[in-house]
């Protein structure tokens, strides 16, 4: 019941939820981004993306290399692995370590608001890693990290 009455927080009278949320794109980490890249354009005939693509803040903490890739749809970004990003920016996620997959909120008070009614501990990193988007990750049950970010 109180999953029910937290959940309803989110519609409006008509019944329309306030809050919107849609998959983005999926990260994986790899030591070698090029060879990566092939084989998601090569095997599975995804397209070199250059529309919506964040603006990465390289001084920031994270400066790998990314390619991005996709079906149009939903976006690849692939990363260069980095160990120590969450050393470099003070954040106990590390989103580059083992990759991420990340949705797109129009409001994204109202879903940290969500996170914390249902006890799930996130780390907010505003736009340190991405200038315009104003990101926060979290782990799923079972340790896989997600991202949920608005543009802004």
């Amino acid at each position: 019941m109180d999953k029910c009455l937290s959940i309803e927080k989110y519609f409006n009278k008509s019944g329309l939820r306030t809050m919107k949320l849609e998959l983005h794109h999926i990260n994986l980490s790899t030591h070698d981004v090029k060879k990566l890249e092939t084989f998601y354009k090569d095997i599975l005939f995804l397209d070199t993306q250059s529309d919506d693509l964040p603006t990465l803040e390289k001084k920031k903490g994270y400066s790998g290399d990314v390619s991005f890739v996709g079906d149009g749809k939903v976006q690849m970004h692939l990363a260069q692995k980095d160990l120590s990003v969450n050393f470099k920016t003070g954040h106990f996620i590390n989103p580059v370590e083992k990759g991420h997959i990340a949705y797109r909120t129009d409001d994204i008070e109202a879903f940290k608001k969500h996170l914390k009614e249902n006890n799930i501990e996130f780390t907010d990193w505003g736009d340190i890693g991405v200038s315009g988007w104003h990101q926060i990750f979290f782990y799923d049950t079972d340790g896989n990290i997600i991202e949920v970010h608005q543009k802004i």
